[in-house]
């Protein structure tokens, strides 16, 4: 029996009807690499049922406490049953991508039973009609409560389901796990009554723990290594509202070279830093259109993992986050990306004063029974609505997958898309991927607020294509050959052809928009 931690305990209290505190993800499979070509659904129950051992995550469950005077605890549940978290549907025809998206935001919007481990998997057949999707190829749909993972640990729990070769066999070393007994109330109410005595030190440990990365802080403003900026307070716009239960999910594949090769427009620029002018990008065409743009950039929150080597398979959440403005107040893209990567580097180097870790740890102890009543309290008076909301306008989190291809039940991973949890005040959040040499940009949002999502998937597509064509036109310059001396007429023919290899080598990327369609649940 392991405590939650701060954070953990935060997503359980956030937990509402209309703000299931699950992640998850769009995986697509292709069964051309399974045994005889085709995957059965008892093949994947049976895949599951052998790799249970690895992973922590897939057998435990939550006991609150009573009157949430404590965080909860996980337990190995005892009444554990693979086939309840594991279903099976299939699209009807003619199976394309609009109603796959649609599938998922229903399934999404579903809370857990957090009576049960908090994941479920739905796998999906009968994708016959999605672009570069193979016939025959199968989509699992994926919820795990963010009590029990971030991103970082949702990637352990991929490879405990995964394997590098679609014959590998299951594990050699027997399976040890044991259920727990169910505690009683007198019993979870005796551990509470010993950490209320003990919380004080924690926090009093925690409180000198981050003194010095306060001083750093203050010392960094002084020698202005950084600096506070009203930018990093978000103007209110539409998403930033109270939601309702309802979903939408949409998404674009990209070509991940593409995504690299936008660097060459500011000297420094990270991948995370591309992602996020495009995202910038995106709201600014979606709120033109909608006559709703502020003049104030809007800004994004962006976890950073300050999980451990040695932390890698836990369970729970280990994260800090950093605000960056998303230059939504500037059209020009290459300008937009500087001004973003401007923006992130002052960002980090405060976070990093901070301590990020530190940052993470002082959640851990803050009173359980407060931060319960504090997460009730905000939706039931509607304070979203109040004009109290976040700090920032979404959330952008970089998910690195495997740049390798992955095999579940032999059936190969051909893509994936990840899902994101929304709470008042956040109505529209999203999840960056790679994946072999694919890259993912998809999104959650809150169906009132967002009703259509193929616009702004568009919206999407059409600011990585003006970022992708800025970026080739400012390496053109670079790559651009010196013709070959007019010594005499064959050698000149050849240079002519090799001019025009160069041109036609320098065509479109490879793919933009592999994945269209509505997705209104």
């Amino acid at each position: 029996m392991r405590q939650l931690q701060g954070m953990d305990a935060s997503f359980v209290a956030l937990e509402s009807r209309n703000s299931p505190m699950h992640i998850g993800s769009i995986l697509i499979y292709d069964p051309a690499t399974a045994p005889g070509g085709f995957v059965r659904f008892k093949d994947i129950l049976g895949f599951f049922e052998s790799r249970m051992q690895l992973s922590r995550t897939i057998r435990q469950r939550l006991v609150r406490v009573p009157f949430d005077l404590d965080y909860p605890y996980w337990i190995e549940d005892p009444d554990f049953d693979l086939e309840y978290h594991v279903r099976h549907i299939a699209l009807p025809k003619p199976g394309d991508w609009r109603q796959l998206c649609i599938q998922a935001a229903r399934i999404f919007a579903r809370p857990l039973d957090l009576n049960r481990p908090p994941w479920e998997f739905t796998v999906v057949e009968g994708l016959d009609n999605i672009e570069g999707v193979a016939k025959g190829s199968y989509a699992m749909v994926t919820k795990v409560h963010h009590a029990a993972i971030d991103g970082m640990s949702g990637i352990d729990l991929m490879e405990a389901m995964h394997t590098l070769d679609p014959d590998t066999p299951p594990p050699k070393t027997p399976d040890t796990w044991k259920p727990e007994k169910v505690p009683n109330a007198v019993e979870i109410l005796g551990k509470s009554y010993i950490n209320a005595i003990t919380n004080p030190m924690k926090q009093l440990e925690v409180a000198a723990k981050a003194a010095p990365g306060i001083a750093n802080a203050i010392a960094g403003l002084a020698k202005k290594d950084f600096k506070l900026s009203g930018e990093m307070i978000a103007p209110r716009s539409r998403f930033n509202r109270a939601i309702s239960p309802n979903r939408v999910v949409e998404g674009r594949s990209v070509a991940l070279a593409d995504i690299k090769a936008i660097r060459v427009l500011c000297d420094g620029c990270k991948v995370n830093d591309v992602f996020l002018t495009i995202v910038g990008g995106a709201m600014r065409k979606y709120l033109l259109a909608k006559d709703d743009l502020p003049k104030k950039t809007l800004t994004a929150m962006a976890p950073i993992s300050v999980r451990g080597a040695d932390e890698k398979g836990d369970m729970g959440n280990q994260v800090a986050a950093m605000i960056a403005p998303l230059g939504t107040h500037i059209e020009d893209p290459a300008e937009r990306l500087n001004y973003v990567h401007s923006r992130t580097i002052n960002s980090k180097a405060m976070t990093d004063a901070m301590g990020a870790r530190n940052m993470t740890e002082a959640s851990k102890v803050s009173p359980a029974l407060w931060m319960s009543l504090g997460a009730q309290l905000y939706t039931r008076l509607g304070l979203a609505n109040r004009g109290v909301g976040p700090i920032f306008s979404t959330v952008v989190t970089n998910v690195p997958g495997p740049p390798i291809p992955i095999y579940s039940s032999g059936a190969r991973l051909e893509s994936m898309m990840g899902l994101l949890c929304l709470t008042d005040g956040l109505g529209l959040g999203h999840v960056v991927q790679s994946y072999c040499n694919e890259a993912t940009i998809s999104f959650t949002a809150c169906r009132e607020l967002l009703p259509d999502p193929d616009f702004y998937a568009q919206c999407i597509e059409e600011s990585f294509e003006e970022l992708r064509d800025a970026a080739k036109a400012a390496d053109a310059p670079k790559t651009k050959k010196k013709p070959a001396a007019k010594k005499k007429t064959p050698a000149k023919k050849k240079a002519t052809s090799r001019k025009a290899a160069s041109t036609r080598k320098g065509s479109t990327g490879k793919r933009t928009a592999r994945k269209k369609g509505s997705t209104k649940a």
